[in-house]
C-alpha cells in the first residue's frame, strides 16, 4: 500500500470510528425485569439496581427503558412473562429468581439472562461453570459454600450456649430447599445438635409448622433461603416470637422484620452488581465467557429488642462484630 492510500484509509477509519460510537452512545438500550414480588415489596432492589446502572452511565427513560413484569407472587405466571419480554426482543433481561431463571431458560437461548442470585447454577443446569457459564445465563449466586450453614448456627450458639434442638423452616418445592436441609442437617449433626426439618409450602402451613417446632421443644428456628418464606418474613418473625423462639436468617431483612439475628449476603448490594453485568452485555461481551460472581462479603446483624423480648443477653465480642445492630 503507498503512503498516500494508507494515510487516507487510516483518515477515514478516524471518521468513521466516532460515528459508529456515537450510534452506539445513542442507542436505547431496553432491559427487561423479570420478579415473583411487586410494588413496594420490590421497591428496594429495582432501586439498587438502578443506582448501579446510573454509577455506569445508564439512565432509565434516557438510554435504557427497563420493562419490569412481575408475577405478583404467582410463580406459575413466570413462563407467560417471560415469553412476553421475549417478544419484546429485549437486549439482555434480569431476575432474582432461580424459578424465573428457568422460565427465561424455556422462553430463549439468545438474549441474555442474569441471575441475581442463583442456588446452585451448576447443580440446576444453568451454567456449566462458574468460571465459563456458556449458554445465555450469568450473574451472581447466593451462597458462596454450604459452610455459610454452619456459620449460622455456631453465631447462635454463641448466643444460646445451651443450644440442643434446632428447627429449619424450608420448602421442598424449592430449587436449593433440599440442598438447605441437608447441609443443615449435617452441620447441626457435626455441632451436637438435634435437627428438625419442617416443609413449609405455602403461607398459610406456618401455623402448623410453628406448632409442629413447639411440640418437638427447638431451642431455636433458622429459616432457609426462599421465595414463598421470604415475603412471610414478618408473620414468620412474630410466630417466632409468640413461642419464644430465637430466629435467625439469611439476609437482614430477617433482623428488620423482627428476627433475632440474620447472617449472609447483602442482597441490595448483589442487586448493584447485576448492573456490571448489564454493562458488559450492552457493550458487547457473550453472557457464555463472564464468569458467574460468589458473594465475597457478609453482614451479621442483630435485633437487639427481640434479645430483650427473649431475655437474651447478646455477647459483647458479637456485638463488636456486628455490621447492624437494631436497638
Amino acid at each position: 500500500m503507498d503512503r498516500r492510500r494508507f494515510v487516507l484509509t487510516c483518515f477515514a477509519g478516524v471518521i468513521v470510528a466516532p460515528r459508529a460510537a456515537q450510534a452506539r452512545a445513542g442507542k436505547v438500550y431496553r432491559i427487561g425485569h423479570l420478579s415473583l414480588m411487586a410494588g413496594d415489596a420490590m421497591a428496594p432492589y429495582v432501586g439498587a439496581l438502578e443506582q448501579g446502572l446510573r454509577d455506569l452511565g445508564y439512565v432509565n427513560g434516557r438510554n435504557i427503558i427497563i420493562e419490569h413484569r412481575s408475577a405478583d407472587g404467582r410463580a406459575e405466571r413466570f413462563p407467560e412473562l417471560a415469553a412476553d419480554l421475549v417478544r419484546l426482543k429485549v437486549d439482555v433481561v434480569v431476575t432474582g429468581m432461580d424459578s424465573g431463571v428457568v422460565a427465561l431458560k424455556h422462553a430463549t437461548t439468545t438474549i441474555p439472562i442474569i441471575m441475581i442470585y442463583g442456588v446452585d447454577p451448576v447443580g440446576q443446569g444453568f451454567i456449566h461453570s462458574l468460571r465459563r457459564p456458556g449458554g445465555n445465563i450469568t450473574g451472581g449466586t447466593f451462597d458462596p459454600t454450604p459452610d455459610m450453614y454452619g456459620k449460622r448456627l455456631e453465631l447462635m450458639r454463641q448466643i444460646l450456649p445451651r443450644l440442643q434442638r434446632i428447627a429449619l423452616l424450608w420448602n421442598p418445592n424449592f430449587a436449593g430447599g433440599k440442598r438447605d436441609a441437608t447441609v443443615t442437617s449435617d452441620y447441626s449433626r457435626r455441632l451436637g445438635l438435634r435437627f428438625q426439618g419442617v416443609e413449609v409450602t405455602d403461607p398459610t402451613d406456618l401455623e402448623n409448622a410453628f406448632g409442629a417446632i413447639g411440640k418437638e421443644r427447638a431451642d431455636a428456628v433458622v429459616v432457609a433461603p426462599d421465595p414463598v418464606l421470604f415475603p412471610a418474613r414478618t408473620r414468620i418473625a412474630g410466630l417466632a416470637a409468640r413461642y419464644r423462639l430465637p430466629l435467625v436468617g439469611s439476609t437482614r431483612d430477617w433482623a428488620d422484620a423482627g428476627g433475632l439475628m440474620a447472617y449472609g449476603p447483602n442482597l441490595l448490594d448483589r442487586w448493584r452488581r447485576a448492573a456490571t453485568y448489564v454493562d458488559k452485555i450492552l457493550k458487547g461481551a457473550n453472557a457464555a465467557d463472564i464468569p458467574v460472581e460468589q458473594p465475597t462479603t457478609f453482614e451479621l446483624v442483630l435485633n437487639l429488642k427481640t434479645a430483650k423480648a427473649l431475655g437474651l443477653t447478646i455477647p459483647p465480642s458479637l456485638l463488636a462484630r456486628a455490621d447492624q445492630v437494631i436497638e
